[in-house]
Parts: structure tokens; sequence; C-alpha cells
């Protein structure tokens, strides 16, 4: 019971962060979300010019120096790496896609179930395929290569990025990009976004949340342990909207949302299939890379040029629904992560032989 309590009280911990950067500014429905705010911040340096989703966004930053500091306090900081990390940057590329066809990462599309936009329901069907697509390769003998100590610095990657990304928030020279209108230009005050960013880092890393984590524990090992903190999440931020009548129950008049019910499937299919070759969900690769793992560092890099390539060639969706050349994204996408998964399995087997 003493773990299960402890699970519980993580998603009321990170509902309540939740509820109060909504409430001081964050977008709607936008409150903390790994794939937006991520892309915001790749737009914020010029890797993007998308003037509406523009800002460093001090939860990313949050997350990865909360988890690094556990890490160190808890001395369970140790640097990995080397794992195919071509692949994984090329997954986190494809993870972003998805997530930006379908307007979210995992943590916002339960925020957004809690708000009543059935849009997201729909994606959580996509989200679960992905996973058992994932898990059938799992079964098969999918891995990628092993990871190897590293000296000290290679897993300072993140955690000095993210600490220049502070200081650039904070001293925004000219050429730091910020939006003045659009989800870019809402944001809660930066102190109150990072101490936020910092909880969920600390909590996601003694944990070990995983959005992915707890649908692949209950299909693989029959354990729904990790499943409760984003139960709890849900109903804290369910209770809130009601409470403050921002519960809106529909398909249409969402935030920042489309009711392509396809693509809110197929996206988040391969944020879901993707994240299961990864390892982790895109907090869960945040949380790692923050406590040294340089492989999930990688990620983190195709995430942010994934975010890019969406905005710079008209793959992100929007409200009005997704474009053309998403769909074509989606496609490649799709066949990389099943070439990714097969090249998996030869490994393996030619590792058995």
């Amino acid at each position: 019971m003493g773990k299960k309590l402890w699970v519980i009280i993580a998603g009321l911990v990170v509902g309540a962060v939740a509820i109060v950067l909504g409430h001081y500014g964050n977008p709607a429905n936008m409150a903390f979300c790994v794939a937006c705010f991520v892309r915001d911040i790749a737009g914020a340096i010029g890797l993007h010019r998308a003037a509406a989703v523009q800002y460093i966004r001090p939860e990313i930053i949050g997350v990865v120096l909360g988890s690094f500091a556990v890490a160190i306090f808890k001395k369970e900081y140790a640097p990995k790496g080397g794992s195919s990390p071509f692949t994984r940057f090329a997954l986190g590329a494809c993870v972003m896609i998805g997530a930006l066809i379908f307007l979210g990462c995992p943590m916002r599309m339960v925020l957004r179930m809690a708000t009543g936009d059935l849009n997201a329901l729909v994606g959580l069907v996509g989200f679960a395929g992905g996973i058992l697509t994932g898990i059938f390769f799992l079964n098969k003998g999918f891995t990628l290569k092993r990871s190897y100590d590293q000296p000290i610095a290679e897993g300072l990657g993140l955690p000095v990025a993210s600490a220049l990304l502070l200081v650039l928030l904070i001293a925004a020279p000219a050429f730091v990009f910020f939006s003045e209108t659009g989800p870019g230009s809402l944001h809660a005050p930066l102190w109150l976004a990072l101490a936020g960013g910092l909880v969920v880092g600390v909590v996601a890393q003694r944990l070990r949340l995983c959005f992915l984590g707890g649908i692949r524990d209950s299909i693989m090992l029959r354990d729904f342990t990790m499943l409760l903190p984003f139960g709890t999440l849900f109903v804290t931020v369910l209770i809130a909207n009601l409470v403050t009548g921002n519960f809106n129950l529909g398909f249409a008049n969402q935030p920042t949302a489309h009711s392509e019910w396809l693509w809110n499937i197929l996206g988040l299919y391969l944020v879901g299939f993707g994240s299961v070759l990864l390892g982790g969900c895109p907090l869960r690769q945040l949380v790692m890379a923050g406590s040294g793992n340089s492989d999930a560092g990688v990620t983190v890099l195709g995430f942010l040029v994934g975010a890019a390539f969406a905005h710079n060639f008209s793959l992100a969706s929007s409200g009005l629904g997704t474009t053309l050349n998403g769909r074509a994204a989606f496609a490649v996408c799709a066949v990389i992560l099943f070439v990714v998964a097969i090249l998996g399995l030869k490994k393996a087997k030619g590792a058995a032989a």
C-alpha cells in the first residue's frame, strides 16, 4: 500500500501544479504539455518562425533541473549512454511530430479529457494502440543497443542547456523570440512556472512517472500501480474544472484542438508506439535526461528538431485540423517506427544466436 499511496499523492501534486499554472496564465487546456512547451522553446531560439508559438517555457527547465537536483541528492546521478543515439534521435522527432498532429503530449491528453474534450478521449485509443504495438515488438525481443557507463560530464548536457535557457529567458536578448499573440504569449509568471516544473521533475524522478508505463505494465505485468497517478491527475483536474466552470463536454469549441478523429488517433498512435521503443514517454525522457541519461538527452534533441520540422514544413495541426504535409509526415514516421522495430528484432535474434 505504501507505493500506491505515494503514486496517488504524486497524481494529486501534478494535478495541483497544472491547475495553478492554468489559473495564472498558461493556455487553456495546455497548463502543462511537454510537446507544446518544447515546441515553444524551439521557436524561441529560432529553430522555427511560427510567431504564435515562441516562448522559453520555464516548466521544461524546471523538470530537467528538478530531476537533476534530486538525482544528485539521492546519489542516483550515474551517466549512461551510447544506445543507438541516431535511432533515438529519429524516434524522438517522430514522437514529437505525432504529438503535434494530435496537438499535445500524453499529459495534455489527460488534461484535455479532464476539461471535457472528447477529441482527447478519441486520441487515447490511438495512444493505447501504439503502446500495444510496441509491446508486441517487445515480446518478440525488440531492443536497442545497451547503454554504457559514461564520464560525469556526458550526463550534464541537458541540465547545463536548461540552465542556459533560464539565463536567456531572464535576460531576454534580442535574438530570442517571444510571441506577442497566440499560445506562446500566454504563460504563468516565470518563477511560478519554474517552481511548478521543479515540483513535477522531483516527483516524476522519485516515482518514475511515465504516461505509457502504467498501460504497458498493466498489460505485460498485470501491475496497475502506475495507472493510479494519472487517474488521480485526471480526477483532480476534472473536479477543479467542474467547480470553476471550465468543463466543456464535447468535440467542438475546444481550445487548441481539432475534431478530425482519425488523425487524433493516428497522431497519438505514433506517440505511444515510439515511446515504447524509446523506453519512456516525453515526460519520462526529460526526467531521465536530467538524471544523467545521455540517450534520453539525445531523444529530447530529437523532440526539439521534430518540433522545428513540424512548424517549418507545415506538419503540425491547428484548431482548423491537420495538414496534407502532416498526414504525409505521419506515413513517413510510421514507416520509420516499424523499420526500427523490425531491425531491433533482427539485432536481438542475432545476439541470441
